[in-house]
């Protein structure tokens, strides 16, 4: 008889030191998605490796998440801010990344149960001091599952809110839930379980429907530069915004809904501190002032910055936005046309001669309110339409078109995609305007479609214009319904993808 008297050597090829040492060194200078590819399938094997001591497993787990981060940043770069990627190269990024942050989560999830199953093994012991860092590491993964979940306007499930959860509760059963630990040997300051469990629910609060992927990446950034400041507590305060049962798979909900159930799992999270700070740096940069601690990961405009801060703040103060007006559940069909040109031709009277229109789409309307609707896509549609795009609209069986802006996208869990549309003004018309000044210039007519509701005072009216249509040293003449009068240049309300929404005083002439 043989006695088993040294434990079994693991039967993997990263087991050995000197290969898991080559096979990083050579991840590091491939192309990013080469290199990404292969992390995601040692991942992938490793959980079938036996004999790995669960500290042992961590670091190898550890050394290849730490080689493909470079790669998974400019890859996000690519995806976020490239606009020459074709819809196959930005699916291909997207889901590469996707399935990265799935497996290494995963990963992470394997390696921390089998400590707690054998919590007194050599390895578990030795792992101890670096549950921290484990933990923390997994909130960060589910959390960038989030983030690329946001990209495509779907929502995390019960399953992935479950699990951030179990694993924020468990680090704080465990008495490390505050222990700061550096994320990633590259990444600026510390972190711990509770902050990167509070980045979730804060994202997750921070209406990201309404965004770009360039600019939820940068409120993604621009949450964690101020994620010191939101606090997360067992016990709701004055301030406190949200709360989550961390023990369900339900996200964050505002506290204008109680909870049902008064719970030891309960959190709320209070967003003022972090408030102050976001109005701090809004009043910088307005001044030029751009703070050296500020890390955004790239270069981004001032004014896109300001943007997104400016969209963040109310979802942060003490009353979150509310809707304004109720909604109905419908079911109708909208005819739809998107951009400048093709509103201005339906609000000048050429709806006629748009009727054959290649452009021209079907949407199903599901609800309605006062300020806007919800649309249904069918595949046709699906990720053809822009968060911003000008749209001209017309009810089934309606002989009146509506002018609107696409202000939210999403995806239902069927993988319908959903679009929430702002109605700008239900009786728009199409004008010339001419700039007030000699030469061939004056006598060229800029178009716009003036919006016609009462928006403030009876003397300014809302103009929408080409995007760049705005002069601010040009009067314009307009001829309304056989009226002449002087437009005055006021400021520019909104900028979209292809248009411009302009304010002017309306003087008579004369």
């Amino acid at each position: 008889m043989i006695l088993k008297l040294f434990p079994q050597r693991p039967d993997h090829l990263l087991a050995d030191g000197k290969e898991l040492k080559r096979i990083t060194a050579e991840l590091l200078v491939e192309r990013p998605g080469n290199a990404v590819d292969e992390v995601t399938s040692w991942l992938e094997s490793l959980k079938h490796a036996r004999n790995f001591r669960v500290d042992h497993y961590f670091d190898v787990l550890r050394q290849l998440d730490d080689a493909a981060q470079p790669h998974l940043r400019r890859l996000a770069r690519d995806y976020v801010q490239s606009p020459h990627l074709s819809p196959a190269e930005q699916s291909r990024i997207w889901t590469r990344c996707r399935g990265f942050w799935n497996e290494v989560a995963a990963s992470y999830s394997l390696c921390l149960a089998r400590a707690r199953l054998d919590p007194r093994s050599k390895g578990s012991e030795a792992l101890k001091a670096s549950l921290p860092l484990a933990e923390a590491r997994l909130l960060a993964a589910r959390r960038c599952q989030l983030k690329w979940l946001a990209y495509r306007y779907a929502a995390g499930g019960a399953e992935l809110w479950q699990a951030l959860g179990a694993s924020y509760l468990a680090a704080e059963q465990a008495g490390y839930a505050q222990k700061s630990v550096q994320l990633y040997p590259a990444q600026h300051g510390l972190s711990n379980v509770q902050q990167q469990y509070a980045h979730a629910l804060v994202f997750c609060s921070s209406s990201m429907d309404g965004l770009t992927p360039e600019q939820i990446e940068l409120a993604d950034r621009l949450i964690a530069h101020f994620l010191s400041a939101f606090v997360l507590s067992p016990t709701p305060r004055t301030d406190s915004v949200y709360w989550v049962d961390a023990a369900t798979g339900e996200p964050p909900t505002r506290l204008s809904r109680r909870p049902g159930v008064i719970r030891p799992s309960l959190r709320y999270l209070s967003p003022a501190p972090a408030l102050a700070a976001l109005d701090e740096l809004v009043h910088r940069l307005e001044h030029g002032d751009l703070p050296a601690n500020l890390n955004l990961g790239g270069e981004y405009p001032p004014k896109l910055v300001l943007a997104v801060l400016r969209h963040l703040r109310p979802y942060w103060a003490l009353q979150p936005p509310q809707r304004q007006h109720r909604r109905h559940a419908i079911r109708t069909q909208m005819t739809v046309l998107e951009g400048f040109e093709q509103c201005y031709m339906v609000f000048a009277g050429a709806a006629l001669q748009l009727q054959d229109d290649p452009a021209r789409q079907k949407w199903l309307v599901d609800n309605i309110s006062l300020g806007g609707f919800r649309a249904l896509l069918d595949r046709s549609s699906e990720g053809t339409v822009r968060l911003g795009a000008l749209l001209c609209m017309q009810a089934e069986g309606g002989d009146n078109w509506l002018l609107g802006v696409v202000r939210r996208l999403g995806a239902l869990p069927d993988g319908v995609a959903t679009v929430g549309v702002q109605v700008l003004s239900r009786r728009a018309r199409s004008v010339d305007l001419r700039p007030r000044r000699s030469g061939f210039a004056a006598a060229v007519a800029i178009p716009g479609i003036c919006l016609g509701d009462d928006h403030g005072a009876a003397d300014v009216l809302r103009i929408l214009l080409p995007l760049g249509g705005f002069q601010v040293r040009d009067n314009l003449d307009l001829n309304l319904d056989g009226r002449l009068s002087v437009l005055v240049p006021l400021e520019v309300e909104e900028s979209g993808g292809d248009f411009e929404i302009a304010r002017f005083r309306q003087e008579p002439v004369g």
